[in-house]
């Protein structure tokens, strides 16, 4: 948001340095991001001064140049020729010297240099006042009063004025604040609390509003007041819209706004004003003279201002006229048939207050982020209407002509009163840790205009003014003294108070940290990415159970994210679009779903997701890169569930797991799904626009902390007696999965066997036979409490062979 210091000085008299005004901006909660100064002249007339004419004779070798010496307040003055007819001896003028850029009325910026012209030096240049940009008069040089000083900065002289906007990251809660009288109301309550400055907000004066005649009534009807609380409008007859003033226009190009004409400048000059958004209707196109504030059919089409044709819901709130057909989007944009235009003679003046909720979702869904929608999102005191509506007529009434021609119309059924908060001391002393003497907090509060109403040794009972619509209870109050009496004045304390907790079970955010830690450690990135979707990723069978959003911020992020996957993806893509191709990323994040049953119930899940593509490594003289692929994603989560002291997981080829992976490994406990792992579908991948296969895992966060919370931890001794490797090459038929013969393995082998490890495997249909392979196999054998002896080792072996040809049909291969 853009406040213009000069601007805010008209309601707030002043003499502070606006870098001062700055700093207390920030303190009070209105962070100050940056204040630029703006001048009225490009460059400020910097390296311009002001000269005393000592002579001014014939150019010697020129009929039209005079040749001049010009004293500008230095030990030697200048000599300049100039081409002017009017320069003459004893003039006060304008000086551009040597090396001051000029940028004249309609031209190009120049430098000033010093230069020979027909044989004579001149050093600067004598200026017209197109030529340095303060107007369009070329006929000769500009002439000041004989009592300028001389070798003054020609700013001074000519009193250019200069202003400084502040560029305010203000924060959606402080609608209050979002203009420039409430930012002038925050500044004069810090400066009368802290600075003991006698600073007075200056209101506009609207007491001499009053109907000069009554020939164009409207009649208003408000069909939905719960929409619309309050709603407004006036009528003013014989304007004539043209070009606004200087000063308005000035006004709004200081923070940014194009001037369009006075009607519509005027309405844009009280919303930043007042912070009341207005609407000026041509009301010789208002059908029957009756505004009507109310919703249209579904579907109904509407042409708003930039036209585009747009299409309605049956909840879009709409101002229309007597034949129901819309003019206007409520408290969001104009329609294309209605505004003013340069043939406007008679208009209505609109001030209402719009239901936030209501122009919310109306504008969010239209993709229309218009000044008006974000501050009626916000909240706008509805208390203001009638005021900035008289104040916006009585500037029309003077710099558009015309006559205001009816009387104000307000429809208010529930007119807003002040909420009424009981703020204790007690509490205060307990939020804020200091003792605030009762009358330093009465005069806070008298300064923030929250009225006292009842009060007794330990309470207030406190007012609080409608245009703080963020203020509903007593810590909020205790919020606003505080931020006037000033975060930096509460003192530090030597002393710190803290307790510690202690658990037996797995807190899941120290799971993360290890698992993040470990992650990170063997190459992957953690990304952040959003929980919203797009409802077009997903099929028709996956999109059931999707949550929808009933009023999302981008059209394209629609629902709620069933899966991880997607939004992973984006980012991948995002990432190979900036050519960033090798990629190893894990998320934590919550994926959201709805039962479509009659009783209705959403759930809520917690993921960790794994994405792996393109090489494992960069491209080196030492080692070549090989591209990622299933065993990359399934060993990063086999590392995860290790580190968390999960093992001895069920594992299980799904050959359609979903309508994203082509096929998966899934990880069972007791037939509850832990993990599942697997590469994308080549239809993901081209949806995307990804031009490299990606492997994705899933991890369910929720069955894991379930699993350990059941898992008794304990310490395991490391080993002190030596393990013994024992090789099988077995040869399978060719459907046989590793899981199978390392399944079979441990149900026979015994507490001596310690792990299973496929080393090879080996397919050659000439010499296996068809439909055969062969599987070469690494034994751990260990006894955690002597050294195994061969006739351990032998039996082990014997029982692990015998059960792998009985149930798998192997055969040993020598």
């Amino acid at each position: 948001m853009k406040i213009s210091y000069n601007w805010l000085k008209e309601y707030l008299p002043i003499d502070l340095p606006a870098e001062k005004t700055g700093e207390i901006l920030t303190d009070i909660g209105l962070e100050v991001e940056g204040i630029e100064k703006t001048e009225a002249i490009p460059g400020g007339l910097q390296g311009l001064v002001t000269g005393l004419v000592l002579t001014a004779q014939k150019h010697p070798n020129a009929d039209k140049l005079t040749l001049t010496t010009v004293d500008i307040g230095q030990p030697q003055p200048l000599q300049i020729v100039c081409g002017a007819p009017n320069v003459a001896v004893g003039q006060k003028v304008i000086v551009a010297t040597v090396g001051a850029v000029l940028y004249p009325m309609g031209g190009e910026p120049f430098t000033i240099k010093k230069s020979k012209i027909r044989g004579e030096t001149s050093e600067g240049m004598i200026c017209a006042e197109d030529e340095i940009g303060t107007g369009s008069n070329h006929d000769g040089i500009l002439v000041l009063p004989p009592q300028t000083p001389v070798g003054i900065p020609a700013k001074d002289a000519l009193q250019l004025p200069e202003d400084y906007v502040f560029e305010i990251g203000l924060t959606p809660n402080r609608s209050d604040a979002g203009c420039h009288i409430g930012v002038a109301k925050d500044l004069a309550a810090v400066l009368k609390v802290n600075y003991k400055i006698d600073a007075t907000v200056v209101m506009p004066d609207v007491a001499d509003f009053k109907p000069d005649n009554h020939h164009l009534p409207i009649n208003i009807v408000v069909e939905n007041t719960d929409a619309c609380p309050r709603y407004s409008g006036v009528s003013i007859s014989g304007v004539t819209v043209k070009e606004s003033p200087e000063w308005l226009q000035e006004r709004l190009k200081s923070i940014g706004l194009r001037p369009i004409n006075n009607v519509v400048d005027i309405t844009n000059f009280v919303l930043h004003e007042l912070g009341q958004p207005l609407h000026a209707f041509d009301a010789d196109r208002i059908d029957q003279k009756t505004v009507r504030v109310k919703t249209l059919p579904q579907g109904t089409t509407f042409t708003t201002l930039d036209e585009v044709a747009r299409t309605l819901n049956a909840d879009d709130l709409m101002i229309c006229n007597g034949n129901n057909k819309g003019m206007c989007i409520a408290g969001v944009f104009g329609g294309i048939g209605s505004g003013v235009t340069a043939q406007t003679q008679n208009i209505f003046l609109e001030s209402a207050c719009f239901n936030p909720r209501f122009v919310r979702r109306t504008a969010t869904r239209l993709n229309l982020r218009t000044d008006a929608a974000t501050r009626f999102e916000k909240g706008v005191d509805p208390n203001l209407a009638v005021y900035a509506l008289k104040r916006a007529a009585l500037l029309i009434k003077e710099l558009a002509g015309g006559t205001i021609s009816s009387n104000i119309t307000d429809i208010y059924p529930q007119p807003a009163e002040k909420l009424q908060v009981t703020l204790t001391y007690s509490h205060l002393k307990r939020l804020l840790g200091i003792d605030m003497a009762p009358k330093q907090v009465k005069n806070i509060l008298h300064a923030l205009e929250m009225d006292i109403l009842e009060e007794s040794p330990d309470t207030l009972l406190v007012a609080v003014p409608t245009n703080k619509t963020d203020v509903h209870r007593e810590a909020d109050v205790i919020e606003e003294i505080i931020r006037i009496y000033g975060l930096n004045n509460i003192p530090f304390t030597n002393k710190i108070q803290s307790s510690v907790s202690y658990t037996q079970k797995p807190h899941s955010q120290a799971l993360k940290n290890i698992v993040a830690d470990l992650l990170a450690g063997i190459g992957f990135q953690e990304i952040m990415s959003a929980s919203i979707s797009n409802a077009n990723y997903y099929t028709e069978n996956d999109s059931k159970g999707l949550v929808k959003l009933l009023s999302s911020i981008n059209a394209d992020y629609n629902v709620m994210r069933k899966t991880m996957l997607y939004s992973g993806l984006e980012v991948i893509a995002r990432n190979q679009n900036r050519k960033n191709t090798d990629l190893r990323l894990f998320e934590f994040g919550h994926t959201y779903s709805i039962s479509e049953t009659a009783n209705t119930q959403y759930a809520e899940q917690e993921h960790l997701a794994l994405f792996l593509c393109g090489n494992n490594t960069r491209e080196s003289w030492r080692l070549q890169p090989r591209e990622l692929n299933f065993f990359d994603a399934k060993e990063a989560v086999d590392k995860v569930l290790e580190r968390l002291g999960i093992a001895a997981l069920q594992q299980q080829i799904v050959a359609q797991p979903a309508n994203h992976l082509q096929y998966a490994l899934a990880y069972y406990h007791q037939n509850e799904q832990v993990a599942l792992v697997g590469p994308i579908t080549t239809q993901k991948q081209r949806q995307f626009d990804l031009k490299q296969p990606v492997y994705f895992a899933n991890l369910y966060w929720n069955a894991i902390l379930n699993l350990l919370s059941n898992q008794k931890l304990g310490f395991t001794e490391i080993p002190r007696f030596p393990s013994v490797r024992r090789d099988l090459a077995l040869l399978l038929d060719k459907e046989i999965t590793f899981a199978q013969v390392a399944d079979v393995a441990v149900k026979n082998a015994g507490a001596l066997l310690h792990s299973v490890t496929l080393f090879d495997m080996y397919e050659d249909q000439a010499k296996l036979g068809q439909n055969k392979k062969s599987y070469a196999i690494a034994f751990i054998l260990q006894d955690n409490t002597k050294t195994l002896t061969d006739k351990d080792i032998e039996r082990v072996m014997n029982r692990i062979e015998t059960a792998c040809r009985q149930q798998l049909h192997a055969e040993l291969r020598q």
